[in-house]
C-alpha cells in the first residue's frame, strides 16, 4: 500500500487549502478497512499459528502445578524469576498503551475528531492494529518465556527451592504495593500471598496457645519491617515484656483492595483459631495500611458472626489514614487536572497504573461496596462511603504523629501530620457519621516522628507495650489525650 511521507507538521498544523485532504487522507488512513490489509496478512497468519501452541497444556503434562497448594507458600527465588519475565513484558504493552493514546490523541484532536465513535474506530485502522500487534507479541513472548520458566521451577527445582533473599523480599513488596492488583490478574508469581510469619522468619506452623498478638505492616512494606537490627523493635519489646505471649508478623499484597485483603486475613484468622482451640486473645496492631486492613478484618469478621473476633482484645493502629490519606488525594487531584489537558490527557494512564490499594487508601475505604458499584479503579466519594464502625467489646487505641517537634496547634500542623497522614485520620475523627468513637485516653499524638518512623520509635513502642501491658484494666477512657514529645521525658499534657 503506497501511503503519503507526512511529517508532524502536515498532520497536525492545517497551512493550505491542501492540507484539509492530506489531513482526511491521514485520518483514513488510520481508519483503513480490515480487507484492504494485505501487508499484515501474513503476520497475523504466523501469530494464529503460534497461539495454537498451548504452553499450558505442556506445561500440565510435565509437571503438576498444583495451585491450590502452592498460592499460599511464600514466594521462591524462581518466582521472582518468572515473575521478572512477565513484568517486563507488562511494563512493555502498558507504555506502547500510552504511546498509542497520545499518538491517537495528536493526530484527531487538531481535525476535531477526538470523540467517541473516532476513538473506537482507530483500533480496526493501521495504526491501531500495528500498536495492538506489538502488544500482542509482546504479551505472547512473555507469557511463553514465563511458562519455560514455570517448567523449570516445577520439573528441576521443585525439591529444593530456594527462599527470597531479605533484600529481593523487601523489593517484591514494593512492587507488589505498587501494582499488587495487576499482578494478581495477571497470574504473576511476583504477587505476595497473605501468611502468617513467626519472630524467626519461619511460617507459622506450630500448635498455639494463650496470648496472640499480630503485626500488620503498610503499604508497600512486608513482615520484616517489623524487625531492628539492634533488636530492640515492637515484636521484641513485646515478648520481652510479655514472655507468654506469641508475636506473629502478617505478609500480604498491599496492592490489592483492602476490602479484599480484610476479608483474607478474617479467613486466616478463623483457620488460625480453628486449628488452634486453645488461643485465649488475639490483639491487632497494625501500621499504616495494616490499621485499616485489620479494621476491615473484624468488620468481615463480625458480620459473618466468626468466632476469632470475640477473641480479639485490643486494637491499635499506628498513623493509619481512617479517613484517608493527604497523598493519594493530591495524586488523584493532580491526575483529573492532567487528563483535561490537551494532548497530555493520556498521560493520566501512568496514574491508573498505580494499586488499587492505594487508591483505597484516598478516603481509607475498607468496605467492598466503596468500590464495587463503580467502574473501574476508583471509590466512591468521601461523603458517600459507607461507614464501618469498630465492633465492641474491643479496646482501641489510635496514635497519630507530627513532623513538627513541639505541640503547635494549627490546621496546617494537622494536615501535613506525618508527611503522609493528617493527625485527625489518624485518631479517626471525623465531623460525619463516618467518626471513629474512641475516648481521647486512647489516643495518642507523637510530635518529631515521621509516618514510616512510627514503628521504630522508642517513645510510640514504649507507649504499644504499656498499653497491652494494662490489657483494659486501666481505665484509660477517663484520661486526656497523650501527647509525647522528643527530646525530653514523655509529656501527658
Amino acid at each position: 500500500m503506497n501511503r503519503p511521507n507526512l511529517s508532524y507538521a502536515d498532520s497536525v498544523i492545517p497551512d493550505s487549502a491542501n492540507s484539509d485532504a492530506r489531513n482526511r487522507h491521514e485520518l483514513e488512513a488510520h481508519f483503513v478497512s480490515d480487507d484492504s490489509m494485505p501487508l499484515h496478512g501474513d503476520l497475523y497468519e504466523q501469530i494464529d499459528q503460534l497461539e495454537a501452541i498451548d504452553v499450558d497444556e505442556l506445561v500440565k503434562l510435565l509437571a503438576d502445578d498444583n495451585n491450590a497448594t502452592t498460592s499460599r507458600e511464600p514466594i521462591s527465588l524462581a518466582d521472582f524469576f518468572e515473575g521478572l519475565a512477565q513484568l517486563a513484558t507488562m511494563g512493555v504493552v502498558e507504555v506502547t498503551e500510552i504511546v498509542e493514546a497520545i499518538h491517537r490523541e495528536v493526530i484527531l484532536r487538531p481535525l476535531g475528531r477526538f470523540n467517541e465513535g473516532n476513538v473506537n474506530n482507530w483500533q480496526r485502522g493501521i495504526t491501531g492494529r500495528i500498536y495492538g500487534t506489538i502488544r500482542h507479541i509482546m504479551l505472547m513472548v512473555g507469557n511463553n518465556l514465563a511458562s519455560v520458566l514455570r517448567i523449570y521451577k516445577n520439573i528441576i527445582s521443585q525439591k529444593s527451592a530456594r527462599p527470597l533473599p531479605d533484600s529481593l523480599k523487601k523489593l517484591v513488596n514494593v512492587l507488589n504495593g505498587v501494582m499488587g492488583d495487576h499482578l494478581v490478574n495477571n497470574g504473576n508469581a511476583l504477587a505476595v500471598p497473605m501468611v502468617l510469619y513467626d519472630r524467626d522468619g519461619n511460617l507459622q506452623r506450630d500448635a498455639l496457645s494463650g496470648r496472640v498478638t499480630i503485626l500488620c505492616h503498610g503499604l508497600c512494606m512486608s513482615h520484616l519491617s517489623w524487625q531492628s537490627r539492634e533488636g530492640n523493635g515492637i515484636d521484641d519489646a513485646i515478648k520481652n515484656t510479655q514472655p507468654d505471649t506469641t508475636v506473629l508478623l502478617l505478609d500480604y499484597n498491599t496492592g490489592r483492595r483492602i476490602s479484599r485483603s480484610g476479608r483474607k486475613f478474617s479467613q486466616l484468622l478463623k483457620d488460625l483459631v480453628d486449628n488452634n482451640p486453645n488461643i485465649s486473645q488475639i490483639d491487632l496492631v497494625g501500621h499504616s495500611m495494616g490499621g485499616l486492613v485489620a479494621r476491615s478484618a473484624l468488620f468481615y469478621g463480625q458480620q459473618e458472626r466468626l468466632d476469632w473476633v470475640k477473641r480479639v482484645g485490643n486494637l491499635i493502629t499506628l498513623g493509619s489514614p481512617h479517613h484517608g490519606a493527604v497523598l493519594e488525594r493530591i495524586g488523584n487531584h493532580v491526575q483529573d487536572i492532567i487528563a483535561k489537558l490537551p494532548f497530555a490527557g493520556s498521560l493520566a494512564k501512568l496514574g491508573d497504573m498505580r494499586s488499587a490499594g492505594i487508591i483505597d487508601l484516598r478516603h481509607g475505604s475498607i468496605r467492598d461496596a466503596d468500590w464495587k458499584s463503580l467502574e473501574g479503579r476508583s471509590v466512591l466519594p468521601q461523603d458517600f462511603r459507607h461507614p464501618a464502625r469498630l465492633p465492641s467489646g474491643i479496646k482501641t487505641y489510635f496514635v497519630a504523629s507530627a513532623l513538627v517537634e513541639t505541640h503547635y496547634d494549627s490546621k496546617m500542623t494537622d494536615l501535613l501530620g506525618d508527611s503522609l497522614v493528617s493527625v485527625a485520620s489518624a485518631l479517626g475523627e471525623d465531623d460525619a457519621e463516618h467518626a471513629l468513637f474512641v475516648p481521647d485516653g486512647h489516643k495518642a499524638v507523637f510530635y518529631g516522628v515521621n509516618h514510616m518512623n512510627l514503628i521504630h520509635s522508642r517513645r510510640v513502642r514504649e507507649q504499644v507495650v504499656e498499653w497491652l501491658l494494662d490489657n483494659g484494666k486501666s481505665d484509660y477512657a477517663g484520661r486526656t489525650r497523650i501527647y509525647s514529645y522528643p527530646r525530653s521525658l514523655d509529656i501527658a499534657v
